[in-house]
């Protein structure tokens, strides 16, 4: 609440100190009743609108249990969430309109498990899980027998090995002896980095994430 503007007006300096004076207690009183909250505010204690946590009429209740927190919508298109009506859904959120939502691919997910099969009808057997290619030799490190890891060469005898493999090994041996050709006296600040496998690496690595979220990505792209 804002009261006229005295200070130029053509009135006596008495009307102004009045005025002042109950300009001042017009904001106290606003400070008092607290922010104006936004239409959708949620009392973070009780989980009520219409008043702000400081204000909320269960704080002297020392038993009363705040219902659990829903986590809000942040940065999540609205095109990758489905409105629904029931707060308990797991992984339901809440929306900058103050609906409750949940991500488009936990929809179908959601969906799919409400549905009930007739009893006459066989059980599915569980799907066998797609077995992994195995890795070529040639990206194996020689000594952990697993895919290369920031590749180096020694150059004693030109093999390639994880960086942290070797340098290890060769550090851990006393006359820092290669593993492949017993070579001594290769010292790990001689090894090179082996840029064509650690591209190879990293394109391995990239095409397993791609596969990993293909069917999320696909589920979204159908529900658009």
């Amino acid at each position: 609440m804002q009261l006229a503007n005295f200070a130029e007006a053509d009135v006596s300096e008495e009307d102004k100190i009045r005025a002042m004076m109950s300009q001042s207690s017009c904001d106290m009183m606003n400070s008092k009743l607290g922010p104006v909250l936004p239409e959708n505010y949620a009392c973070y204690r009780c989980g009520n609108t219409g008043h702000h946590i400081r204000n909320c009429p269960v704080s002297v209740d020392k038993n009363f249990e705040a219902p659990p927190r829903i986590k809000k919508s942040t940065g999540i298109p609205r095109s990758f969430m489905v409105e629904v009506d029931d707060p308990n859904i797991k992984g339901v959120m809440l929306t900058s309109c103050g609906r409750y939502a949940i991500p488009a691919i936990d929809a179908e997910a959601y969906a799919v498990g409400k549905k009930e099969k007739p009893p006459f009808l066989p059980q599915e057997k569980p799907k066998c899980e797609e077995k992994e290619e195995p890795i070529p030799d040639e990206l194996l490190c020689l000594i952990c027998r697993d895919l290369l890891s920031d590749a180096v060469v020694i150059p004693c005898c030109g093999n390639s090995y994880c960086d942290d493999c070797i340098r290890t090994n060769l550090l851990e041996s006393e006359n820092h002896v290669c593993p492949t050709c017993s070579q001594s006296d290769v010292s790990p600040d001689t090894l090179i980095a082996n840029k064509f496998l650690r591209q190879l690496f990293f394109v391995r690595w990239l095409w397993k994430l791609i596969d990993k979220f293909c069917f999320s990505w696909i589920t979204i792209s159908r529900l658009i």
